[in-house]
């Protein structure tokens, strides 16, 4: 390659990632350069283009309009050349992915998952993230979410990987102590186990007397993910709605039992991977997608299916 092309696929690249970690030292210390040769880098930049694309003030790094385009069409062409290198090298996946999703979910499927994954992609380093939270994919700099549940509209990409029933249970020691609710109204009078991070009065949905219904919920313990909920309705605590995916194994040896399931019939929760558009998607995700694909295709329990409990 001429010296000429080095140098601006060099500039691309250090403005690239300027603006992905939105300052000159974030940058530098990601590029093992000092924050002198960024700059300097971007100034020889802006002055070949003769155009400014950034615009920096002691709060805040900006692009310009220009910039905005640059930084489009930059991208576009370092995939390119990255998409290149990985064919010429026999089609390896290489890099960082970042990884995002829930602590159950993540537990059960996503961890269990990498070590083939990473057999198949020896170039790559994966940063896995399990949170029951929504994580803002482009602030954390994550490349792929795996979600449940009804996505907001957020203008990501989503792809459904399969989906879980959720079911209402409790454990025998809780309804032997306050007893089984026969009808969804009846949870008024149960202590029920919520999720504090949701703003909205808590409510459960149910097909009852012929209509869906949504039956607010309270109780006495609020928590922030899935499997502390799950470990509060083993210990007694109260009456848990939860994925069936998470809960099969308790259900299976009595230790949880589900509750109101001829009016709990389509209580599904689709799961998606997520990612953000705006350009080629890159190998790593795709690769990371198409592996979980797989692997969900082969669970039983991501089919929405009943679980059973034994007698």
């Amino acid at each position: 390659m001429p010296r000429v092309l080095m140098e601006r696929s060099g500039e691309m690249e250090v403005f690239a990632r300027v603006v992905q970690d939105g300052g000159f030292s974030a940058a530098a210390r990601n590029l093992d350069l000092t924050p002198s040769a960024v700059s300097k880098l971007i100034a020889r930049l802006e002055a070949r283009l003769g155009t400014r694309l950034l615009v920096r003030t002691t709060r805040a790094l900006t692009l310009t309009e220009e910039g905005e385009a640059y930084h489009h069409a930059a991208l576009k062409i370092l995939q390119d050349l990255n998409d290149a290198d990985q064919e010429a090298a026999g089609g390896a996946v290489r890099g960082r992915l970042r990884i995002n999703t829930t602590i159950p979910f993540g537990t059960m499927f996503v961890a269990p998952a990498m070590p083939e994954f990473i057999v198949r992609n020896p170039y790559l380093i994966v940063d896995l993230s399990f949170t029951d939270g929504i994580v803002d994919l482009v602030a954390e700099k994550t490349d792929v979410a795996i979600r449940m549940g009804n996505l907001p509209d957020s203008g990501l990409i989503a792809r459904r990987l399969g989906q879980s029933r959720r079911v209402v249970c409790a454990s025998p020691d809780y309804l032997a102590r306050r007893g089984s609710p026969q009808t969804p109204g009846d949870l008024e009078h149960h202590d029920c186990l919520t999720f504090n991070f949701r703003r909205a009065r808590p409510s459960w949905p149910f097909r009852f007397e012929g209509r869906d219904i949504a039956q607010p919920v309270k109780g006495s313990i609020a928590v922030n993910n899935g499997e502390t909920m799950k470990q509060m309705a083993l210990a007694g605590a109260g009456i848990a709605r939860l994925g069936l995916f998470h809960v099969a194994d308790e259900i299976a040896a009595g230790r949880l039992i589900p509750l109101l399931e001829e009016h709990n019939p389509g209580d599904l929760e689709l799961v998606h991977a997520v990612y953000v558009g705006g350009g080629p998607l890159p190998h790593r995700v795709r690769a990371f997608i198409e592996h979980m694909v797989l692997v969900l295709g082969q669970s039983p329990l991501l089919n929405g299916s009943t679980p059973h409990s034994e007698k």
